[in-house]
């Protein structure tokens, strides 16, 4: 698959590496020069140069790409980028790096398919670490993890269930759980799940069926972002 990545700083340079271990066709649109000799030397498809202009954007040829994510350290330029990248077909994702007033957060998420909080992600992996648990997953995600986010149906097996009680398969996590239309966040082991919530998973690869099956039920298939 074809991805197309707008920043590589922290965020955007593991996730782009990540996607080419994976063997994925990644290309990286950066304005930092230093940045982009960097990534030339790793590999990368590279467009130099502002993604808030449309003409470096359409040097990314988006018509061809499955994927965009605006994960530069600047909101406006990842919005920006991710609306033009929507109106060629894109499924567009986009980096928020702190927590903006509800209503901001709506606005932003009407017009993008995902959202995520990279400091989030982080809070969730100390957490779990002070109260004992292995969250070095977070930190190592290769080709043989897969991550993925759920919108839970009303017959969904794991509705009135208790997040602590969730049967999933060994290995696999449930590091984020939201209710409709909400920001995901660090999911609370008594949280009763319901119809409408998002749940994310981080399993190994030959592990989802198996997740899928737990979260939307044996005979039924959704789409996992």
């Amino acid at each position: 698959m074809r991805y197309v990545i707008v920043g590589f700083g922290r965020v955007g340079h593991r996730t782009a590496r990540i996607l080419k271990e994976e063997g994925h066709d990644v290309t990286i649109i950066e304005i930092d020069a230093k940045k982009c000799d960097r990534a030339r030397e790793e590999g990368f498809s590279v467009i130099e140069g502002d993604a808030m202009d449309e003409a470096t954007l359409d040097h990314a040829d988006l018509n061809s790409a499955d994927a965009f994510g605006g994960l530069s350290g600047d909101l406006n330029v990842n919005y920006a980028a991710c609306i033009v990248a929507a109106k060629h077909g894109c499924r567009t994702v986009m980096r928020i790096d702190e927590d903006y007033r509800e209503e901001i957060y709506e606005k932003y998420a009407a017009d993008v398919d995902e959202i995520i909080y990279p400091e989030r992600l982080g809070a969730i992996g100390a957490k779990n670490a002070l109260l004992g648990g292995d969250f070095n997953i977070i930190a190592d995600l290769t080709a043989d993890l897969s991550l993925a986010s759920f919108s839970l149906p009303e017959d969904s097996p794991i509705i009135d269930l208790h997040v602590s009680e969730i049967d999933l398969p060994e290995g696999a996590v449930l590091y984020a759980h939201g209710r409709a239309h909400q920001a995901q966040t660090i999911p609370l082991p008594q949280t009763v799940i319901q119809p409408g919530d998002r749940v994310s998973i981080i399993a190994e690869v030959g592990d989802m069926d198996a997740v899928k099956q737990v979260l939307l039920g044996p005979n039924r298939t959704a789409t996992a972002s």
